[in-house]
């Protein structure tokens, strides 16, 4: 009997955005691949709610009614013994998709992703006790781990430097673009998401990311107020995240009153439509992992703005403004150019349709599938 693949897939229940659509998108592009393997979804799920259809037929759902925050607790701070085989059953691998790695048996295989080191780089964008809980957990797993994923060379570097990882045990995998990411040109659905979101018909730049520091909205609104950028509105997508009075505080004191524009979460299916009814799509982040919401605007056909550190030159390549994203008087001039320059525009709109199609999941679960074939056979 052939002993099942293990995904921790609770990330990808609980979080819309970010390490969740990340997961979500992989696995079923696996699926998509595989459609024979035995694969095992391990799935922290306190409420004891409905589980959604598994993304294949040979794949299972293994749920805790334990809390992802008890797990981290048992596994990680009480660093108790609780191997994850006590509900998944025996197991070849375990795939651990989101930074840490629970307690296996031994000779189950491991395989770690590590999206980024922002905890350690930008230490100043997380809560000092999430920062110190990451210190802690992060290099250790990463230490217990038959083999990392990193999603960027970037992090790949950052993982050599800052953990003093050996470089044969990391491998960089690229996220990809889902294909439902394409230019929206249909007015109907323009206006829909427009009215759904209360955008109105002005012109708008857009940025989309779980409202934290590191995404550096503060500069943002900054560099928008002094753009003085006229009839263009600034539209803020994203969650509600961690250390962000500051940033709201920012919006109502620019003086700019409605022309800043907090939507919160949107809705996954909302999101290339919104995309596609902005005019430039701003990403000026502290420091990514891998960058995903400016390639999925590059798919789109949006002009992107975004930073020159960490991972996003890997992401956008010559596709993109890029600025020192602390450079607020550069970020205002980019963004003032990427709304009037019509040249600039249809360069970058062009350029990054073309930079979008170099990254796909279907490629990306290949390389996962051959990661775990090379894994399992030792």
């Amino acid at each position: 009997m052939t002993l099942p693949i293990a995904v921790d897939y609770s990330s990808a229940l609980a979080q819309g955005g970010g390490i969740g659509r990340y997961t979500r998108e992989l696995i079923a592009a696996l699926a998509q691949q595989d459609s024979r393997a035995p694969y095992v979804l391990f799935a922290a799920n306190p409420t004891g709610r409905a589980l959604p259809p598994t993304p294949g037929p040979n794949f299972r759902w293994s749920p805790t009614r334990l809390s992802a925050d008890w797990l981290a607790r048992l596994w990680h701070r009480a660093r108790l013994p609780l191997l994850i085989e006590l509900w998944t059953g025996p197991i070849a691998l375990l795939h651990s998709p989101d930074f840490t790695l629970p307690p296996v048996r031994r000779g189950t295989r491991t395989l770690l992703t590590v999206h980024d080191l922002s905890f350690a780089r930008t230490p100043e964008t997380a809560t000092p006790g999430l920062r110190a809980y990451l210190n802690a957990v992060v290099p250790r797993s990463v230490g217990r781990a038959d083999h990392v994923l990193a999603d960027s060379e970037a992090t790949r570097q950052d993982l050599l430097e800052l953990c003093q990882t050996p470089p044969d045990k990391i491998s960089v995998l690229y996220s990809g673009v889902d294909s439902r990411f394409r230019p929206i040109t249909d007015a109907a659905e323009l206006a829909r998401i427009r009215d759904r979101y209360s955008i109105g018909s002005e012109p708008f730049i857009l940025s989309v990311g779980t409202i934290q520091p590191r995404k550096n909205y503060e500069r943002l609104i900054e560099a928008f107020r002094r753009s003085e950028i006229e009839g263009v509105r600034l539209v803020i997508a994203g969650g509600k995240g961690w250390l962000d009075q500051p940033i709201y505080q920012q919006a109502a004191a620019s003086g700019l009153g409605k022309r800043i524009q907090f939507l919160g979460f949107v809705d996954d299916e909302d999101l290339p439509a919104l995309y596609s009814a902005a005019d430039v799509f701003a990403f000026p982040s502290l420091y990514e992992g891998f960058g995903l919401p400016a390639l999925e605007a590059m798919a789109c056909g949006t002009p992107v703005v975004t930073s020159n550190v960490s991972s996003l030159p890997e992401v956008v390549g010559d596709a993109a403004v890029t600025i020192d994203p602390l450079d607020v008087d550069a970020l205002a001039g980019a963004l003032a150019m990427a709304v009037a320059d019509s040249a600039l525009r249809d360069n970058l709109i062009a350029s990054g349709l073309e930079q979008a199609k170099r990254f796909s999941w279907a490629n990306a679960a290949r390389q996962l599938r051959e990661h775990y074939q090379r894994l399992l056979a030792g």
